[in-house]
């Protein structure tokens, strides 16, 4: 077994673990205790310490409070990106993700129409910190990524498969390893493919500005794109975004600071604002160092 795949694996299985605990959690009205977690999970403490702050970065303790219901809240009232600004002057943040070099380009409206007609799509299934994930690209880059935990595999192939009905689709993971290697943390170049309608385009491109760590509002994203009005299209939009976790429609929340939806599992959305929120916090720490 070479050293990717086993790296991959051991990625999911912590993953399989935080969703279990989130589960937990949620079900839970008063925090539970490392021994506790530990008992039901039947895993000694010390272990379960290890692998929650190897994953996470920070404690178990400190990873509760960032999967707490109210997390949400929380970063919207301390990390709410001023997209707008953002937008304006042409940062993306500085997260791990935009700490890579990101290229992106999109199909032309022309070709978009004719749903993916001539279009060779390339797919595999991998491993990753959110469980297993089906990521499809092109010869440009990646086009689409869905976490299958919550959802399933053929539902998730299914799913995004039918957004090009005219492309060709051909099973080839060693072809996407690189990009999807980026991805998830590795070196190298990174680069998206963006097949949508024009307005859906514009909509991701100002998520691509939305740093990891913070989050912004719906109503946010639509001002940024010059339709403050059109809130519920943007949050359709969102939800059509075919290549989760790159482009973070994850960090899109309702006003309120509630969650909303989430085309994958609000599980897995609230276990990425977790695990973005602990390694922003975790870097925070290895600065002030």
């Amino acid at each position: 077994m070479n050293t990717h795949i086993s790296q991959g694996q051991e990625a999911s299985y912590h993953y399989k673990l935080m969703r279990r605990a989130i589960e937990r959690i949620d079900a839970s009205e008063t925090p539970v205790s490392l021994e506790e977690l530990a008992r039901e999970m039947q895993l000694s403490p010390t272990y379960l310490q290890r692998l929650f702050s190897k994953w996470a970065g920070v404690s178990p303790k400190r990873y509760q409070q960032f999967l707490a219901l109210d997390h949400a809240k929380t970063l919207l009232r301390a990390h709410h990106s001023t997209l707008e600004t953002a937008v304006e002057t042409g940062l993306s943040g500085g997260g791990r993700l935009h700490d890579l070099f990101l290229r992106w380009e999109a199909m032309s409206p022309g070709n978009y129409a004719k749903g993916g007609e001539g279009l060779c799509i390339k797919f595999g299934w991998f491993d990753s910190p959110f469980g297993r994930a089906l990521v499809m690209g092109t010869e440009i880059g990646l086009c689409g990524m869905a976490f299958v935990e919550e959802t399933g595999e053929e539902a998730s192939y299914a799913d995004l498969s039918a957004r090009w009905p005219s492309a060709s689709f051909e099973e080839d993971a060693d072809a996407l390893r690189p990009w999807v290697e980026a991805a998830f943390g590795g070196k190298g170049e990174q680069r998206l493919h963006l097949i949508g309608a024009p307005f859906q385009i514009k909509v991701w491109e100002a998520l691509l500005h939305v740093p990891s760590g913070h989050v912004t509002t719906y109503s946010d994203i639509a001002r940024a794109v010059g339709s403050p009005k059109a809130v519920r299209a943007v949050g359709t939009a969102v939800g059509k975004n075919p290549v989760s976790w790159l482009i973070p429609c994850h960090r899109a929340l309702r006003k309120s600071g509630e969650l909303g939806g989430y085309h994958w599992g609000t599980p897995i959305k609230r276990a990425m604002l977790a695990y973005e929120s602990a390694e922003r916090e975790s870097g925070t720490q290895q600065l002030a160092k």
